[in-house]
């Protein structure tokens, strides 16, 4: 195309110079100064056009190979040619900081996988291993070789990857048995599904939460029990001394009646206590049906005259939940704020909103605030005189049930507590009435 573009002009100057009235010398001097230059200028022109081309294919078949040092010459900004070679130039630097950070980003999530103390392990769509980490290697008590392209069967894995596995399953392997905790992801490699499978060996730190859990409740029931059988053996002891006497004192009836009194009002104190011990134990199911939370919220109210109790102005909003044991939590929540206010003279107030599929609600006083938190919800921890110290764990296993949260916390603005309950609109199972 380079010579074509000069063989119009060629061909016109050798008609008039051969058909003009020249000599031979003059003729073929000019005739072969003539397609010198035009050859000269023709196959310059197209090395200025394909080496620049030549270059940039050089360029791309190294970005292709994965080798982004290569660089173009010749890259100018005031030649189109020189300008497609700069930005060739500045994508080769984008990909090779953007493969340098891959390799990096690779390189730590194989130190953290060799390193973590959970099995970690990669199948393919066959549910055979493709990959797996040291702590996987430890538990099937094979080396990494050997358990590749097994199957999962083999491994005793399969049943892990089923959707219908509990999220803890108690589990035996070469490595060691006990409970683990199963969770399952799906991620594409090379266009085809994989999946990811983690086990984490969660004995021990269930038996952690077990024992202190236990350890807990064994305080607190020695505290209440001994509460109730200290004086109930201290009056029996006197009784029987009394009893033992051989003249017996002229009131001794009056005695033995307040004693007798005494042991019985203790030992409905302690059978009180182990009758809400089996109401936190033994919680039913919630029944799920649909409520109106303003409707619920004013009857509680007005179940409490000690107080006015201010509600602030919210849309109607319906949940699924079990009506009976929702009005139980705002009734231990309202009483609480109730009390806690009228320590100080002051008010409580309640707000609710809806919104993402939550219900918020909000139960607000004036009163000190909470001392210290870390026990609120503790089984028959309590602050008041007088109190069971159940309200608020019951309401927080209920609010849980429900698939929500109940927490207590100081305001910060003001003096008073806040006590946050968050319930879902819709529970997932509200299309099966019970």
């Amino acid at each position: 195309m380079a010579l074509a573009a000069g063989l119009p002009g060629v061909l016109i100057s050798l008609v008039l110079l051969w058909s003009g009235d020249h000599s031979p010398k003059v003729r073929w001097t000019l005739t072969v100064l003539m397609l010198l230059v035009w050859s000269g200028v023709a196959f310059s022109l197209r090395q200025h056009v394909v080496f620049p081309l030549q270059t940039l294919s050089n360029l791309l078949a190294g970005l292709r190979e994965g080798d982004s040092s290569i660089r173009a010459r010749g890259a100018d900004s005031t030649d189109p040619l020189g300008e497609v070679m700069l930005e060739a130039n500045l994508l080769a630097q984008t990909l090779r900081d953007q493969r340098l950070d891959a390799l990096e980003a690779t390189a730590l999530l194989r130190k953290v996988m060799l390193e973590i103390d959970v099995a970690v392990f990669a199948f393919d769509a066959d549910e055979r291993l493709r990959l797996v980490n040291r702590a996987g290697e430890r538990l099937l008590g094979e080396p990494q070789p050997r358990l590749l392209n097994a199957p999962a069967s083999e491994l005793r894995l399969a049943g892990c990857l089923r959707d219908d596995t509990p999220p803890v399953v108690e589990m035996a392997f070469p490595g060691g048995s006990g409970r683990f905790e199963v969770r399952r992801s799906q991620f594409r490699q090379g266009g085809l599904p994989h999946h990811l499978l983690v086990l984490s060996d969660v004995s021990r730190s269930l038996r952690d939460e077990e024992r202190q859990a236990w350890q807990r409740l064994m305080r607190v029931l020695g505290h209440e029990i001994n509460n109730s059988l200290a004086p109930i053996k201290s009056i029996a002891g006197s009784l029987d001394q009394l009893l033992a006497r051989e003249a017996l004192p002229a009131d001794w009836q009056s005695d033995a009646r307040r004693g007798l009194t005494v042991i019985a009002a203790r030992s409905e104190a302690l059978a009180r206590f182990t009758a809400a011990y089996a109401r936190l134990a033994k919680l039913p199911r919630p029944r799920f049906a649909q409520i109106d939370i303003g409707t619920l919220v004013r009857r509680v109210v007005s179940l409490d005259a000690r107080l006015p109790v201010a509600i602030e102005a919210a849309p109607d909003v319906t949940l699924d939940a079990d009506a009976d044991q929702l009005e139980q939590v705002v009734i231990n929540l309202v009483r609480n704020a109730i009390d806690a206010a009228l320590e100080t003279a002051g008010g409580v107030h309640i707000a609710w909103k809806a919104g993402d599929g939550w219900l918020d609600l909000r139960v607000e006083d004036e009163g000190p605030g909470l001392p210290a938190t870390a026990n609120l919800f503790v089984p028959f921890f309590t602050t008041k005189p007088g109190g069971s110290g159940i309200g608020l764990a019951l309401s927080r296993q209920i609010a849980e049930g429900h698939g929500g949260s109940l927490r207590l916390e100081n305001r910060a603005q003001t003096r008073g507590c806040s006590a946050q309950l968050r319930l879902p609109l819709r529970h997932a199972e509200s299309g099966v009435r019970s």
